[in-house]
């Protein structure tokens, strides 16, 4: 069939793989001693080497392959020990060079995967074609002089891993899916804040469309600079939309890059799509080929934290938490670390997971801090939460005054200050039945009501005496004793 009679967009299937680019959180740039921080004033962290001036040469900081192979490990790719850097060929001003170093036709890691979860839970495995080392670009600004374009090369030079996957992508979820675990992944390994609103993580799209069942590729357009998932749906939705509707007008898809406007949401031509011959790559003649040696490789093999997805099954069995429980803990390095020092400590784990994810969690959203931040020692809440299971101090106490009480003291022991502050539950059977007897007294219309089978005031019963004992007081034997009473 003629590709103009295929009109719905059913007709037709996304083809989508994604470059993504990765800063990596070093110290300092991949070439030279600059320091490769974020938010410096302009043109501050450059040297020589930045501004491409005769006679500097380039050297490799040795942390940037180190973290390239982290995160190839942890993408299951081979990672190729004898490796080299490229010259990639063209002039932009932000490039004081003219061309960029990167690597060509030897990355260093090679034929990896990911496999992600999907909204309806079903699986995809995305093929990684390659990681390859480079260096970032300097950034030009166009808004801020009607007669200039400004120059900062604060970011020239910055190390960068570009991890480009196979086109296996065949929706804007698949696509936003994988993003965001890239972006897990890097910050769980150390490798990269992943920060996309500074540009510590960013992807361009390739898209090209193809009626389904069709096994051959379209013509593709590549998105530039997406820096959010937001962006990446909304960017690789229209442009399928476009595509199809110019196919389907009889129309030829012209291979291009394309950009994408936040605000229309829509893309719009920039060039037409560069091929590799014209950026005339050549090995760097500046720089020694790569040599990761076998005990090199096992010993950042052996320093690789489980990964995420390992984790959070392994709480699941563990423990028998719900999923959503435990990505909470394999998401969470910090969350996680703190989780390990207190289990030693706390009688019921399941308690202390419990915890962590409910009142401690408010607390530390209410306070605007991460469990870094949290004054209480783990082994601290551990006892905490012991004195709650064994129902020596009830939950709302525990949280209300007990830990505040601790967090303002330096190494309190939580039992004797819980004793000092007078927060334990009171075992005094007179104290308590006395209470119930006024409770009972003061509402005599509730009783009668309860014994004609109005079982909801109870709650009241139970309410009234809790605040007689302030809190101190077993709620559960509060109840079988106002219920023993009742009869």
């Amino acid at each position: 069939m003629p590709l103009q009679e295929i009109s719905p967009q059913t007709a037709f299937e996304l083809v989508s793989g994604l470059e993504i680019h990765v800063q990596l959180n070093t110290n300092t740039k991949i070439f030279s001693a600059d320091s490769a921080s974020f938010g410096a004033l302009p043109n501050q962290n450059i040297s020589t080497v930045s501004l491409a001036l005769p006679g500097a040469l380039p050297k490799l900081n040795k942390e940037v392959v180190a973290k390239a192979i982290r995160i190839g490990l942890a993408l299951n790719c081979t990672i190729n020990q004898i490796n080299h850097f490229d010259r990639k060929n063209y002039f932009y001003a932000d490039l004081p060079k003219g061309y960029q170093i990167t690597q060509d036709n030897q990355p260093i890691c090679v034929n990896g995967f990911l496999e992600i979860e999907l909204a309806d839970g079903s699986t995809k495995k995305i093929g990684i074609n390659r990681i390859h080392l480079e260096e970032d670009a300097g950034k030009s600004i166009h808004d801020q002089d009607e007669n200039y374009s400004l120059v900062d090369l604060n970011r020239a030079g910055v190390p960068l891993i570009e991890i480009v996957t196979e086109p296996d992508i065949r929706s804007s979820e698949e696509a936003s899916v994988l993003l965001s675990e890239i972006r897990k992944l890097v910050r769980h390994l150390n490798v990269s804040d992943g920060n996309m609103e500074e540009g510590s993580l960013r992807c361009d799209a390739n898209i090209s469309i193809r009626p389904q069942g069709d096994n051959g590729f379209g013509t593709r357009c590549e998105v530039k600079n997406l820096n959010s998932m937001r962006h990446v749906r909304r960017a690789m939705d229209f442009e399928f939309g476009r595509q199809v509707e110019a196919i389907s007008n009889g129309e030829r898809i012209i291979q291009s890059t394309l950009n994408f406007d936040a605000d229309k949401g829509t893309t719009s031509p920039m060039r037409t799509k560069e091929e590799a011959n014209d950026y005339r790559y050549f090995s760097d003649p500046d720089l020694q080929p790569i040599y990761i040696s076998d005990d090199w490789l096992a010993e950042i093999k052996s320093l690789m934290p489980p990964l995420p997805n390992e984790i959070s099954k392994q709480m699941v069995a563990d423990f028998g938490i719900s999923k959503a429980d435990a990505v909470l803990f394999a998401e969470d390095l910090d969350l996680l670390n703190y989780f390990n020092q207190a289990q030693s400590a706390v009688q019921n784990k399941k308690s202390l997971i419990n915890w962590l994810i409910g009142p401690i969690r408010a607390v530390l959203n209410e306070k605007g801090i991460t469990i870094t931040d949290f004054k209480l020692k783990p082994s601290q809440l551990a006892e905490a939460i012991n004195l709650v299971d064994e129902k020596k101090i009830t939950q709302q106490i525990a949280i209300q005054q007990l830990l505040p009480a601790v967090e303002s003291t330096n190494d309190a022991n939580v039992t004797d200050l819980a004793q000092s502050l007078n927060l334990l539950i009171s075992e005094n059977g007179d104290e308590l039945n006395s209470f119930i007897n006024e409770v009972l007294n003061k509402y005599p219309q509730q009783v009668e009501a309860y014994r004609k089978g109005k079982k909801g005031v109870l709650g009241l019963f139970v309410g009234d005496v809790m605040k007689l004992a302030k809190g101190k007081a077993d709620a559960k034997k509060i109840n079988e004793l106002i219920l023993e009473k009742l009869k």
